[in-house]
C-alpha cells in the first residue's frame, strides 16, 4: 500500500470517473486502473463498484477512501511541518474566495502580500462559499476569504473587517437625488441579484424588508446573473438597480456619468468578511501575515471611497 495508490483511490472517489481521476492524478487510466485493482487486491475487498456508466464506492469502500483522505492529509502535514520549520512564509499558499470578494480584493492583496513575503506565492481559486468549505476541510486549500456566519469542526475564523452595502443605479435615476436610499424603495421589480448559490444574494435579500414581504417568495427578480459585474453592465443599460459591496464599488472601467452608488439608509446593512482556516494546520505564520495584509488592503479601500 502506497501514498499513491491512496490518492488514487480518493480522487476516483470523488470523480466517480476513471479519465477525470487519472487526469487530477497526472497519470494515464490504465496506470491508474491498475493501481485501483492493486491496493484492492491486497486489501483483499472491492472499493469500488464498476459498471459502464458509473463508478461507485462500495460500502467498505467508503470507509476505506475516508481513512485514506486522513492518512493523505496527515502525510501533507508531515511536509508542511518539515517546511514550516524551516520558513513558515517559505512555501505556496493556497487560498480561496468567494465569487462577491476575490474579484476586489486580489488586485489589492498580491501585490501587497508579495511585497511583504516574496517567497510566498498565492495559489488562487474563487467560488461558492459550501465549494471552498470542502476544499479546506480536505486539504485542498489552506484558507478561505468568507462571510460570516460560517462554522465547520475544526476550522478556525477570524473577523477581518464590516463591508457596508452600496446601491447602484444607472446615473440619471431619481434616486441620486437623495443622500441616502431607504432599503424600503428597493423592490422585485427593480432590484437585480446574483444568481441563486451565492450568499451576498441571500445577504441583500435580508437587507430588503420589502422584497422579503412580498407574495411570490420564489422569484425575487425577473433577471439574476453570476457576477457583479454581469449586474454593473446591466444598470449601466438602465435595466435596473442593484446592491453592491463597499470594495466592488469603485471596481469598474465605465466613464464618469454612467453609474452613481449612494449608501444605504441607517441602521444600514453590511457583512462581516473573515479569513477560516484548519486549526491543524501547521503555518500559522502564513496565516496571520495573510490576514494582516487583507486588512490593510481593505482600510486603503474604504479611505478612497469615502474620499
Amino acid at each position: 500500500m502506497t501514498l499513491t495508490e491512496l490518492r488514487y483511490i480518493v480522487t476516483l472517489a470523488q470523480e466517480q470517473h476513471f479519465g477525470r481521476a487519472a487526469e487530477r492524478c497526472h497519470v494515464s487510466q490504465p496506470t491508474l486502473s491498475v493501481g485501483v485493482k492493486k491496493l484492492e487486491s491486497e486489501l483483499g475487498v472491492l472499493i469500488f463498484e464498476r459498471s459502464k456508466n458509473a463508478v461507485r464506492l462500495t460500502p467498505v469502500g467508503e470507509g476505506i477512501v475516508a481513512q485514506a483522505q486522513k492518512v493523505l492529509e496527515q502525510a501533507q502535514m508531515v511536509k508542511e511541518l518539515a517546511q514550516a520549520g524551516k520558513n513558515q512564509l517559505a512555501a505556496p499558499l493556497r487560498v480561496g474566495a468567494i465569487y462577491t470578494i476575490g474579484p476586489y480584493l486580489f488586485p489589492r492583496l498580491v501585490p501587497s502580500l508579495h511585497q511583504e513575503a516574496p517567497e510566498m506565492p498565492l495559489y488562487i481559486e474563487e467560488n461558492f462559499t459550501h465549494v471552498l468549505r470542502d476544499k479546506l476541510r480536505n486539504g485542498e486549500l489552506d484558507a478561505i476569504i468568507i462571510a460570516l456566519p460560517f462554522q465547520d469542526a475544526d476550522i478556525l475564523t477570524k473577523a477581518l473587517y464590516e463591508e457596508p452595502f452600496y446601491v447602484l443605479m444607472p446615473a440619471d435615476h431619481a434616486w441620486t437625488k437623495k443622500q441616502t436610499i431607504p432599503s424600503e424603495l428597493l423592490n422585485s421589480k427593480s432590484l437585480l441579484l446574483l444568481g441563486e448559490g451565492h450568499c451576498f444574494r441571500d445577504q441583500v435579500l435580508e437587507a430588503c424588508p420589502t422584497v422579503m414581504q412580498e407574495a411570490d417568495l420564489n422569484k425575487y427578480t425577473t433577471v439574476e446573473a453570476n457576477s457583479l459585474e454581469t449586474i454593473r453592465h446591466m444598470v449601466a443599460s438602465g435595466l435596473g438597480v442593484s446592491v453592491l459591496p463597499q470594495s466592488a464599488v469603485k471596481s469598474h472601467h465605465y466613464a464618469p456619468g454612467v453609474l452613481a452608488v449612494r449608501p444605504l439608509a441607517d441602521p444600514a446593512p453590511t457583512r462581516t468578511v473573515a479569513i477560516a482556516w484548519r486549526a491543524s494546520f501547521p503555518r500559522p505564520k502564513a496565516i496571520d501575515m495573510l490576514a494582516n495584509a487583507i486588512e490593510n488592503c481593505t482600510q486603503s479601500l474604504a479611505s478612497e471611497i469615502l474620499s
